[in-house]
């Protein structure tokens, strides 16, 4: 490893693997717990073998990583001449997966820095590609730390669901919430808010949700200069028009990833999410 500051982070990511290569980034995989197999998002189960188990209504839970897990990674970087860690993760109020990481970091070979970035998705990987320059750069520990924050600080998460029960289910909105939503057949445009889910929109039909969810990314890119991230779950079609839509719509854009979520966001989600990231550079 070239650099003196390396990067983890997690499976929840959604980060392109040639992009991760390409930037030396660490991912520590999450669990998901399918029936009686435990799973790693990533090698183990794909986000298609997970839609279809949910469409079946078969049991599905998630884990965060063991902090032994974090501690051998750690170690691994270290030996490969790392002398400090950017070690970033998915909102805590989400997962346990920033508290084994602290855990592992205690003892670690080198300084690690453990950042709850309060994102997911590629709001997390637009934290950890921010830091990764920042250390590409030869930043220190602090430098790299600091331009992951500032990173987050300048990312909004916006996503729409078929149905919120999913969330409700695994404890990710309150279960008043789903209720209104079922009772009233709306469909729900949803935030990330100090690193919690909340409600932002209720909106009549899927058609004018995903057209709500268009306007207000556009309106948060403004013409600045972004990134933006389109996520799905067995909406592949979706994802792309959206893509396309943002690409005239955004005059600032440098960068858009278009991808499926990995299993462990879609087990609390549920197949047709569409979800849309927009990052000031």
């Amino acid at each position: 490893m070239s650099r003196h500051v390396a990067i983890v982070t997690d499976s929840t990511a959604y980060l392109p693997p040639q992009t991760m290569e390409r930037h030396s980034i660490t991912a520590v995989p999450l669990t998901v717990v399918l029936g009686d197999r435990a799973l790693e998002e990533g090698t183990e189960i794909s986000a298609r073998s997970l839609a279809v188990a949910l469409q079946k209504r078969r049991p599905v839970t998630t884990s965060r990583p063991s902090p032994e897990v974090f501690a051998a990674a750690y170690r691994k970087i270290a030996e490969a001449g790392a002398t400090g860690i950017v070690s970033l993760h998915l909102s805590a109020e989400f997962s346990g997966t920033y508290d084994a990481a602290v855990l592992a970091a205690k003892d670690a070979p080198v300084p690690v820095r453990v950042v709850d970035t309060g994102m997911v998705a590629m709001a997390l990987g637009f934290c950890a590609l921010a830091a990764a320059r920042a250390a590409d750069a030869d930043g220190t520990l602090d430098e790299v730390a600091a331009a992951a924050e500032k990173r987050a600080g300048g990312t909004s998460a916006f996503f729409y669901v078929d149905t919120l029960d999913y969330l409700r289910r695994g404890g990710r909105i309150g279960a008043a919430q789903a209720l209104l939503g079922s009772a009233l057949a709306v469909k729900p445009l949803l935030q990330l808010d100090d690193g919690r889910i909340e409600m932002l929109e209720k909106v009549r039909t899927a058609s004018k949700a995903i057209a709500r969810l268009e306007e207000i990314v556009a309106e948060r890119a403004g013409s600045s200069p972004v990134d933006i991230a389109v996520h799905h779950l067995a909406a592949p079609e979706r994802a792309a028009a959206l893509a396309d839509r943002l690409r005239t719509r955004v005059p600032g854009l440098v960068d858009l990833y278009t991808s499926e979520v990995g299993a462990v966001i879609g087990a609390h989600t549920g197949p047709g999410l569409l979800g849309a990231i927009v990052s000031a550079r």
